[in-house]
């Protein structure tokens, strides 16, 4: 006889027995810190620094895909904006809004990488919450997280673009797109796959490695946008012009094929593990060549620099001798993608 699969009903979420027993044996079995305290607020020994605070929610269509699961990028993404803030990753939130319906098992994976994830990164999911909703007024699973950092006083600027000036260069750690296409390949409509793997990934252990180096003037993760939305919004913001080289942008054979096929830009596709970083010009080499020791950033490379010119705007010298204006992007391209 075929052994049914357990998944998950509306009393999950009714505050009785079921819920208690999810929380208890799946959730705390794998973020465990939470145990220390089961009330609504975590109680936190904050150290005496000034302390970055984000959150987010994750929507990502399918869930599971080449890399990496809606958890694992639930994680990766809050502990990444509090790294690139200027701040070390602490603690997290994480929230559950669960379909009616949705394999237990599933479910298992999920909270299983989140716990992993966080190990990684050295943070501590602290405290949660689950809500359940009838079947067909959701879709599957969304997690949203929050997360509080430690900020020093030196890094406080970082994250305002205020310390950019014109001569300082644009950094990033590596390829643009993968993301974005192994989540499309992933999706049976779109009707190609790809051995590709998204770059979903905390980067709080990379930005560690040159944080500390007053020469680095503005961080941001390229995430939905793309780099190229990183960008416009730098310029835009702080009145500056920025030009890059297309051919100094790395960017996978496969991910400018499929590119091409469908009439994407990599410059706009999302990515979860991927910064960009301005910097002083005559501080750049270093903070590659401390960047490439990574793992994460062993593709890391000079693309563009800060000019005088064209204040407000993005251009980009293209592979075969033209320049074209890079514009904020205009509608989604790509939706559920994180």
């Amino acid at each position: 006889m075929k052994k049914a699969v357990e998944t998950i009903q509306l009393n999950h979420g009714s505050g009785g027995k079921l819920m208690h027993e999810l929380i208890d044996k799946l959730f705390l079995g794998y973020l465990g810190k939470v145990a220390e305290n089961k009330g609504d607020s975590a109680v936190l020994n904050l150290p005496a620094a000034q302390l970055a605070f984000t959150t987010d929610s994750y929507v990502v269509d399918p869930i599971f895909f080449p890399g990496g699961n809606i958890g694992k990028l639930a994680v990766c993404g809050t502990v990444n904006d509090l790294a690139v803030a200027g701040a070390k990753p602490l603690w997290l939130s994480a929230g559950f809004i669960i379909e009616e319906g949705f394999p237990m098992s599933d479910l298992e994976d999920i909270v299983k990488s989140m716990a992993e994830e966080a190990k990684a990164a050295g943070v501590i999911i602290v405290t949660g919450d689950t809500k359940v909703v009838e079947k067909g007024k959701a879709d599957k699973l969304f997690i949203n997280t929050a997360g509080i950092g430690n900020l020093r006083d030196g890094n406080t600027d970082i994250s305002t673009g205020k310390r950019i000036k014109p001569g300082d260069v644009v950094i990033i750690n590596g390829t643009v797109g993968d993301h974005s296409i192994a989540v499309l390949g992933a999706r049976q409509s779109y009707g190609f796959s790809t051995a590709l793997h998204s770059d979903c990934a905390s980067l709080n252990g990379l930005i560690i490695q040159v944080l500390n180096q007053e020469d680095i003037h503005f961080m941001r993760d390229a995430t939905r946008g793309g780099l190229a939305t990183v960008l416009c919004e730098m310029s835009r913001e702080q009145n500056i012009g920025i030009e890059i080289k297309e051919n100094d942008i790395p960017v996978k054979e496969e991910v400018k094929g499929i590119c091409e096929l469908l009439g994407f830009d990599p410059l706009y596709l999302a990515n979860e593990g991927k910064v960009v970083l301005v910097v002083d010009k005559d501080a750049a080499p270093v903070i590659v060549k401390e960047l490439q020791k990574h793992p994460l950033g062993k593709e890391s490379r000079i693309i563009g620099e800060i000019t005088k010119d064209h204040q407000g705007d993005v251009v980009l010298n293209t592979s075969i001798g033209g320049r074209r204006l890079i514009k904020m992007l205009s509608g989604e391209q790509l939706p559920r993608i994180c």
